[in-house]
């Protein structure tokens, strides 16, 4: 068990550790807090002295690039349906429904969002109503894992924490876990004052596992920590770092481009020889009167500044294009020209195959680790002996399709089992009648089996069996 002292000291050094800072900036530009949003502008005075420039435009826009790619490759990877952990043993299958339910798919789309985002990301198993191992997802800023001391490589603890505000006196709640194999702490901290225990638990510490029975209370243990981690890649980095330069670059052009456009709206006047001494009534006289007095050797000029735009224009179109393509992602504004086929559709998300496929792999070997638990629990309730070999994975993504050509090859589809019909008509007469079922059942897609017990029973004669070739291609 930890002490107090020493949750506290873990949570200090995990707060000031290099990976959960690169984890809460991913986490920032997912939800549009980009740097842009602390630009500040600055400009040097007559005396030389550097100071803040609060008169000029500073609009602050942020373009959430990240944001997209990253719930496109989560949608993506988990698209098709909520039907991925199958099972061909029907009795199997019915159970697994049971645990991998919406609500889990849904808890795993939180998980993955925070995997990309961050960098890496948490679920952890708990005891549900229905008595069964249920799993949610965890906010990986807020999970700390505690080695052993005598193997750098095991989990010994797991502290996690959150934070809920009250609306009564404003004051930040931190609510403590901490877990071992066996069962659960809880704690409270108030304003990042003393780490106190949770005097609200009804349970502290709390089993893993509670039973009643007979209006009496028994508790068992997972024998493991149940928190499971999925890492975005090996070093855990956040889907943000190839692409930050990129999108900081694209709000710095954008919002200086609008900079330009707001400050300089209206021309510059030039006047030469003005009749007075009072330059704000000069600038007075040019917007209300649109007349100003002059000697008679000055003269007012017109100055209408150029903003380079279309240079500004290049650099966002460049910076968008390889914000994707570095990002590896789908970029649905993409034009083309015109002849927009599936092939065309298809290698527009290569690159986000090539992503997903990787997450793929690291996906797996995450649900894999749960599958397990769960099949024990199964295996523990029911008396039975599943094991991992029967269970498999079904990941289908889903691509958008061009409808034309989508007609276009059932069509062609349809012609050629037409075809093939006629064909097997042609030659009815000297084929046997179980080559000519076999084939038609082939070219149809239907039981061939059933179609054979129904001749062998006396259903489909020579004669009978012809004539429904017939009547399927007629001559």
């Amino acid at each position: 068990m930890l002490t107090v002292e020493e949750i506290k000291h873990f949570m200090e050094e995990d707060a000031g550790s290099q990976k959960k800072k690169q984890a809460a900036q991913g986490w920032k530009y997912y939800e549009g807090e980009h740097k842009i949003m602390g630009a500040r502008l600055y400009y040097v005075d007559a005396d030389g002295e550097l100071k803040e420039d609060t008169v000029r435009s500073n609009i602050k826009i942020s373009h959430p690039f990240f944001t997209e790619l990253v719930d496109q490759e989560v949608q993506y990877m988990l698209s098709g349906g909520g039907d991925h952990i199958k099972s061909d043993i029907p009795e199997l299958q019915e159970k697994l429904n049971l645990y991998f339910d919406d609500a889990f798919w849904s808890e795993l789309y939180e998980t993955l969002t925070g995997c990309i985002a961050k960098g890496f990301e948490y679920m952890y198993g708990y005891q549900t109503s229905e008595n069964r191992i249920g799993f949610q997802h965890a906010d990986s800023t807020g999970v700390i894992e505690v080695r052993a001391k005598d193997a750098a490589d095991k989990t010994e603890h797991v502290i996690h924490w959150y934070t809920d505000q009250t609306q009564k006196d404003e004051k930040d709640i931190k609510h403590i876990q901490v877990w071992d194999a066996k069962e659960t702490f809880y704690y409270v901290q108030v304003n990042n004052g003393e780490i106190t225990e949770d005097k609200e638990a009804e349970l502290n510490p709390r089993p893993h596992i509670v039973s009643e029975e007979n209006g009496e209370r028994f508790g068992s243990f997972f024998g493991f920590i149940p928190f499971f981690r999925i890492d975005n890649n090996a070093k855990q980095f956040s889907g943000l770092k190839p692409i930050k330069g990129l999108i900081d670059d694209y709000d710095l052009m954008a919002c200086s481009l609008s900079n330009n456009l707001q400050d300089f709206t209206d021309a510059l006047y030039v006047v030469s020889g003005f009749q007075g001494t009072d330059l704000d009534e000069m600038i007075q006289n040019i917007k209300v009167k649109k007349h100003i007095g002059v000697s008679p050797d000055g003269k007012v000029e017109i100055k209408i500044i150029d903003i380079p735009y279309e240079a500004r224009q290049i650099k966002l179109d460049h910076d968008e294009k390889n914000i994707y393509r570095f990002g590896m992602g789908f970029n649905s504004a993409q034009l083309g020209d015109g002849n927009i086929t599936n092939v065309v559709i298809r290698s527009r998300y290569a690159l986000l195959d090539l992503k997903c496929n990787k997450l793929e792999i690291r996906l797996k070997e995450f649900l894999r680790e749960i599958i397990k638990i769960v099949l024990d629990e199964i295996n523990r309730n029911e008396g039975t002996d599943y094991q991992m070999k029967d269970v498999y994975f079904n990941f289908v993504r889903e691509v958008i399709t061009n409808a034309k050509d989508n007609a276009e090859i059932e069509l062609t589809d349809a012609q050629k089992e037409g075809q093939m019909l006629e064909n097997l008509l042609k030659v009815n007469n000297i084929l046997d009648d179980e080559t000519i079922i076999r084939e038609v059942c082939a070219v149809l897609d239907i039981d061939y089996e059933e179609i054979k017990g129904r001749v062998a029973a006396g259903e489909g004669e020579t004669q009978t069996v012809r004539k429904m070739l017939e009547n399927i291609v007629p001559e």
